[in-house]
C-alpha cells in the first residue's frame, strides 16, 4: 500500500506540474495580447522565436546619422550607398522608420488622406512622431528615391473578427520582381494603456498579399496584388482565401497599364474598381466620394486651363498680326526675304488654329465657360478674316516686280486689329 501510495503521489505531482505548465502557457498567451496603434484593439502576435535574419542589415541601417535624417533625399542616399540589394534596402528603410518614428497617440484619429504628400513626410521627420499615413508616406518616398518601385496603399483593417471604423494606410514595394506589402505602423509597436510601446513586428515586413489580405483590404482591389480579388463583403465575412471560380485578374499587367494613365484616368479607373468591389461601409463611401470630387475638380481645372491657353493663343495671334501690319505700313523696311515676310503672317494664322483646336478639346463646360468660349470663337473669326485679307494681299505682292510692289504700298495704310483679351 505504501508503494502504491507513493506512486499515486508521483502521478498527482506530474498532473500538478502539467496543470501549472498549461496555466503558465495560458498566462503567456494572454500577456502576448497587444493592441494595434490605431484602434487599440487586441492583436495576438506570433509566439515563435526566430533568429533575426536581418540583424546585420538592421545594425547598419540604425547607424544612419541624425544629421542625414532631415530629408528623405539624404536618407535614400545613405540607403543607396550602404546597401546593395533591394531586399537589404527595403529592410533598412522599414527598420529605420519603425525604430525612429513614434506613433502619435494623441492624433491617432486625425488621418487625412487629402493632406499634401510633402506635409505627410515632413512632419514625422521633424517631430519623430506620426500616424499611419505618415509612416506609409515616408516609407514609400524613401523607397522611390532609393530606386525601389513602391506605392502607398489606402484601405481599412480587421482584427480579431472586428472591422475597424477608421481608415488605414500601408505600403507596397517590388522586391526581386515580386510584390510585397509592408505596414511600418503595425510593424513599429503597439499601444498599451494609452501609451505607445515600441516593439518591432516582422509579420508586417515583406508580407505576402495572400497573408495581409486577412487583416488589410485596400479600397481599390488593384492593390491587393491578388489574381482573384477579395470583395469587401467577403472581407467582412472572413472569406479571404483565393476563389478561383472568379474571373482571373491580371494585376501585374493592370499596374503597368495604370502607370501609363494620366492622373485623372488613374482616378477614374480606381473609382470603377472601388464601386465594383462593393461600397460596404462609410470609409469606402467617403473615399469614393472624394475620388469623384477630385476627378471633377481636375476636369474643371483642365477646362479652365485649356480655355486660358486658347485665349493666350488668340492674344498672340493679334500681336503677331499687328507686328505684320506695322512692318507693312513701313513698306517692309528694314528689308526681309519673301519667306521671312510670309512667316510673319503665317505665325499669326497658326496661333488662331491652335486656339480653335484647344476650344474643340473642351468637353461639357459650365455655363460661364461656355459663354466665354462663344465670345472667343467670334473674336477668332474676326481675326481670321483679317489674316486672310493679308494672305491674299501678299500673294499679289509676291507676284509683282520691284516697281509693282512699291506701288502696292500707296493703295492705303492698314489699321491694327483689336486688343488682346484679358
Amino acid at each position: 500500500m505504501k508503494k502504491s501510495s507513493e506512486g499515486i503521489k508521483k502521478i498527482m505531482n506530474r498532473k500538478l506540474v502539467f496543470i501549472f505548465f498549461v496555466l503558465g502557457m495560458n498566462t503567456y498567451f494572454v500577456a502576448a495580447q497587444k493592441t494595434n496603434p490605431k484602434t487599440q484593439k487586441p492583436v495576438t502576435t506570433s509566439q515563435k522565436t526566430e533568429v533575426n535574419e536581418y540583424a546585420e542589415t538592421d545594425r547598419k541601417a540604425l547607424l544612419l546619422p541624425d544629421s542625414l535624417t532631415a530629408t528623405t533625399d539624404n536618407i535614400a542616399a545613405f540607403i543607396t550607398n550602404n546597401f546593395n540589394t533591394d531586399k537589404e534596402k527595403v529592410r533598412a528603410i522599414f527598420i529605420w522608420i519603425a525604430t525612429n518614428i513614434q506613433y502619435d497617440v494623441d492624433n491617432m484619429f486625425a488621418i487625412n488622406f487629402y493632406e499634401k504628400k510633402e506635409d505627410k513626410i515632413t512632419k514625422p521627420l521633424k517631430t519623430r512622431k506620426g500616424i499611419c499615413e505618415n509612416y506609409a508616406a515616408l516609407f514609400t518616398d524613401i523607397c522611390l528615391k532609393a530606386g525601389i518601385k513602391s506605392y502607398m496603399v489606402e484601405g481599412y483593417t480587421k482584427q480579431n473578427g472586428f472591422t475597424d471604423y477608421i481608415p488605414h494606410a500601408w505600403c507596397a514595394a517590388m522586391v526581386d520582381s515580386a510584390w510585397f506589402l509592408f505596414d511600418p505602423t503595425w510593424g513599429s509597436g503597439y499601444i498599451n494603456s494609452g501609451k505607445f510601446v515600441k516593439k518591432i513586428n516582422n509579420d508586417y515586413f515583406k508580407a505576402r498579399p495572400s497573408y495581409l489580405i486577412k487583416s488589410h483590404i485596400p479600397f481599390d482591389y488593384l492593390w491587393q496584388f491578388l489574381n482573384y480579388p477579395v470583395t469587401n463583403q467577403e472581407f467582412y465575412e472572413g472569406k479571404t482565401e483565393q476563389d478561383k471560380s472568379k474571373p482571373y485578374f491580371n494585376y501585374q499587367d493592370s499596374i503597368i497599364a495604370y502607370d501609363n494613365l494620366s492622373h485623372i484616368d488613374q482616378l477614374s479607373a480606381s473609382a470603377i474598381r472601388i464601386e465594383a468591389n462593393g461600397v460596404r461601409n462609410s470609409m469606402i463611401f467617403d473615399r469614393l466620394h472624394h475620388i469623384k470630387a477630385e476627378i471633377e475638380n481636375i476636369r474643371q481645372n483642365q477646362i479652365v486651363s485649356l480655355y486660358n491657353s486658347a485665349v493666350s493663343d488668340y492674344n498672340d495671334a493679334i500681336n503677331y498680326y499687328n507686328d505684320f501690319i506695322q512692318y507693312r505700313n513701313k513698306q517692309f523696311t528694314p528689308k526681309k526675304t519673301d519667306p521671312e515676310i510670309q512667316s510673319m503672317i503665317d505665325v499669326a494664322d497658326d496661333k488662331v488654329k491652335a486656339s480653335r483646336k484647344k476650344l474643340k478639346e473642351i468637353k461639357d463646360p459650365d455655363a460661364n465657360i461656355s459663354s466665354s468660349m462663344m465670345q472667343l470663337t467670334k473674336s477668332l473669326d474676326e481675326i481670321s478674316t483679317h489674316i486672310q485679307e493679308q494672305q491674299d494681299w501678299l500673294k499679289i505682292y509676291f507676284s509683282k516686280g520691284k516697281a509693282g510692289r512699291k506701288n502696292m504700298f500707296y493703295d492705303r495704310k492698314v489699321s491694327w486689329f483689336g486688343i488682346p483679351l484679358n
